[in-house]
């Protein structure tokens, strides 16, 4: 009864409070030999960088179907959004303010961001956080990595660890809006002769939120490894395949204020709530109906080759090579298109000229990447060398077809077919040495070669563009840790880092005239960390110096794009906190917050002009930057009130709880162009066991927004005179109310 009070009154005070989870530590070595191609691109907990780890074990007790960005949510300064409402079909995340895209995804040590687009697809392999063992997430530039710049975080996922003893499991959840998840995994273990073979098969389904926003995700994953008999050789394939059919919910739900209404005089909600929280207008058709396919299809299959050798005990070496091959395309109906469009002169019908017709078209991108990731690792007593890079190529094709349409369209007519091409050589050295008693210094140093041509746009395929860019990215920093009694020790550390980013597909599409300005970072970190047994605190500052950061104006091009242009003086600055305290094996509570002021010096926003066919342009001074909530925070309160530690079964119940502050839709700092703050609380109960015939069993029920919140995560808007009227229309994406999931895991 005496946790059940105290477990009551600390409810309360995390309800009304900012809490999250404390940045857990992950078992990620694999049980047969460290995985090197992982520690080239890693931090350990030496460097002087803002760093969160979470583990398998974290990574489980929540993996209910969701797609991967919602299990970071309780990281520091982490976003999260949606297109369908529940974080099953398209789903991604911001860091910081900064949107995936500027974020660096690995597999393993192997660039994952589409090379082009720069952005992370997570809905392409669904159910990765089953095999996942362990997640780093570097917040800021960090240590270099493959692939994509790394401009609001690094993002680092480790899913071929394989261990000694046979194992299988099978897994299935079920949830609101019949979101059904099924996994099944089984691993052979350590066979005779080194070898080992381990599979993964998963399935989820979901109807999601939105009206038509139906997830349709398969997945498999297989691994075969060998290890030498002293250990010193290991040699894994890793075979990931993800296949997507999602509904289109891109559109949101649009909202409409006119010039002269004040925050007074506006409550989207209210309009939110009048037009249909769950409705989605893409797919209409000219009867009024909706098309029944309206759907994203697209699948992604991952080659990986590891080899990995250990010298001696002091050096290290690992290469790998990868092929990620994808293909898929947008199927839509479009109402109305006109013939010029597509390249098509006007039919003639008896005495009328027909300009325009119903259609339904099929949008194609077709992409091999390949390449090579290499490392060489040195660590003895006090200094840690290592040196890699990698070689990729990526060759794209984008084309597409009209399948049926009214009147005037040959049948399976082919409008464009465009190729692109990028190839990207980056090659690094980092050295982390101790200086002096407790004092360790950081040095790292990468160079990068992109090539980039694009032969053509789907609007334009007259335009060549792309561009050839050599950047240098030093970072240096320094630790300081110190011990205290009872096994306590505290860091202090320090870092500056400088990144470069070239522009994406997008970029040089819409800026016609004059060729986009690459983008450079310089990230400035301070922090102080504490642990303890019980108790451990953290603050990090960072200063995040932009010079000609890419952002959204408004601005519209000579055929008709909206186009990021480059600008000159810009920042993001913040202080994070952590904090985790357990007075007892029972109890424990974990919070952490982010205060930011994320800003652009000066800005011209642009907005169409109807009555005049043109633009009109205002200046900004001192605005936010879209998108970047200057408060972000979540928490995590955990009670096991039934639990002996000495006991097998374990029942455990967690609160957690997320704040996201006001976010802008562009840079005016206009409150009626914005998303509203939101907090949520979610709950969830865990149940652990295991019996003669399964090793573990585990039970999971997650109920997500708990007080049944009306609250959107992401939108955009779009602001135009037209008779004399100023007019805004809003577009959010609106989240599900409350909804749960429960889950069953047994393991053999």
């Amino acid at each position: 009864m005496k946790r059940i009070l105290v477990f009551i009154g600390l409810s309360c005070t995390a309800g009304s409070s900012l809490f999250a989870q404390r940045d857990s530590i992950p078992s990620d070595s694999v049980q047969l030999l460290t995985p090197v191609e992982v520690r080239s691109t890693r931090l350990n907990e030496k460097s002087p960088f803002a760093v969160s780890n979470i583990g398998k074990k974290e990574i489980a007790k929540q993996n209910l179907g969701q797609n991967f960005p919602y299990l970071l949510n309780q990281i520091p300064s982490v976003v999260t959004s949606s297109d369908d409402g529940v974080g099953i079909g398209y789903s991604s995340m911001r860091i910081r303010g900064s949107d995936i895209a500027r974020t660096n995804v690995t597999f393993n040590g192997i660039p994952v961001n589409d090379p082009e687009s720069q952005g992370a697809f997570f809905v392409n392999f669904g159910d990765i956080a089953s095999s996942t063992s362990s997640v780093q997430l570097q917040r800021g530039v960090g240590s270099s990595t493959n692939g994509a710049g790394a401009f609001g975080a690094s993002l680092n996922i480790y899913n071929i660890e394989q261990n000694k003893q046979a194992s299988a499991s099978i897994s299935n959840a079920y949830g609101s809006f019949n979101t059904w998840k099924h996994t099944l995994q089984a691993g052979t273990g350590l066979l005779r002769g080194g070898f080992q073979f381990d599979v993964r098969l998963s399935k989820i389904n979901s109807s999601g939120y939105i009206q038509r926003s139906n997830s349709y995700l398969k997945s498999l994953q297989f691994l075969a490894g060998w290890t030498s008999k002293d250990e010193m050789t290991n040699i894994k394939f890793n075979l990931l395949s993800g296949k997507e059919k999602t509904g289109q919910a891109w559109n949101g739900i649009g909202t409409i204020f006119f010039d002269g209404q004040g925050p007074d005089g506006l409550s989207y909600s209210d309009q939110l709530d009048l037009a249909g929280r769950r409705t989605n207008t893409l797919g209409k058709m000219a009867d009024g109906n909706y098309y029944d396919d309206q759907t994203d299809n697209y699948q992604q299959d991952y080659y990986q080759l590891f080899l990995n050798h250990k010298f001696n005990p002091y050096w290290s070496a690992n290469l790998s090579f990868f092929l990620t091959r994808g293909k898929g395309y947008y199927n839509e109906y479009r109402k109305g298109d006109p013939f010029s469009d597509y390249g098509l002169q006007n039919p003639v019908i008896g005495d009328s000229v027909i300009t325009s017709t119903n259609l339904t078209r099929q949008l194609w991108l077709d992409n091999h990447y390949y390449g090579t990731v290499f490392s060489v690792n040195y660590s003895r007593n006090n200094t840690d060398i290592n040196i890699g890079g990698a070689y990729t190529q990526y060759d794209a094709k984008h084309y597409g077809f009209i399948r049926w349409a009214d009147v005037g369209v040959p049948v399976n007519y082919r409008w464009y077919n465009l190729p692109a091409s990028k190839n990207d050589f980056n090659i690094y050295a980092k050295l982390q040495q101790q200086i002096i008693t407790n004092l360790y210094g950081f040095v790292d140093l990468q160079l990068r070669s992109v090539d980039y041509a694009i032969e053509g746009f789907r609007k334009n395929p007259g335009l060549q563009s792309g561009g050839k860019y050599t950047f240098f990215n030093p970072k240096a920093g320094v630790s300081y840790i110190m011990k205290h009694a009872n096994t306590a020790q505290s860091k202090v550390y320090g870092s500056v880092a400088v990144a470069n980013k070239e522009p994406n597909r997008d970029d040089f599409e819409a800026n016609t005239t004059e060729a986009p300005k690459h983008e450079q970072l310089t990230d400035f970190e301070l922090g102080y960390q504490f642990n303890a047994k019980k108790f451990e605190a953290g603050i990090n500052g960072y200063y995040m110096k932009y010079n000609n950061q890419l952002i959204a104006t408004g601005k519209i091009n000579d055929v008709g794009a909206t186009a990021r242009i480059n600008v000159d003086n810009s920042y993001r600055a913040g202080i994070e906190l952590t904090a985790a305290y357990r007075p007892t094996y029972w109890l424990q509570a974990s919070a952490n917050a982010t205060f930011s002021r994320n800003k652009l010096k000066n800005l011209v926003q642009y907005d169409v002009d109807y009555d005049n066919e043109g633009q009109i342009s205002e200046s900004f001074s001192n605005t936010d930057i879209s998108f970047s909530p200057n408060a972000v925070a979540g928490a995590v309160l955990t009670f096991e009130p039934f639990t002996k530690p000495e006991s097998k079964q374990h029942f455990y119940f967690d609160l957690l709880e997320k704040y996201v502050g006001r976010q802008y839709l562009d840079n005016s700092q206009n409150q009626l162009r914005s998303i509203n703050p939101y907090a949520l609380t979610d709950a969830r109960v865990r149940y652990q066991f295991s019996s003669n015939v399964f090793k573990d069993i585990s039970i999971i029920l997650m109920v997500n927004n708990v007080f049944n919140k009306k609250y959107e995560n992401n939108g955009y808007t779009y602001t135009y005179l037209y008779d004399g009227v100023m007019t805004t229309e809003n577009y959010y994406f609106t989240q599900a109310g409350t909804n749960w999931n429960v889950g069953l895991t047994f393991g053999f």
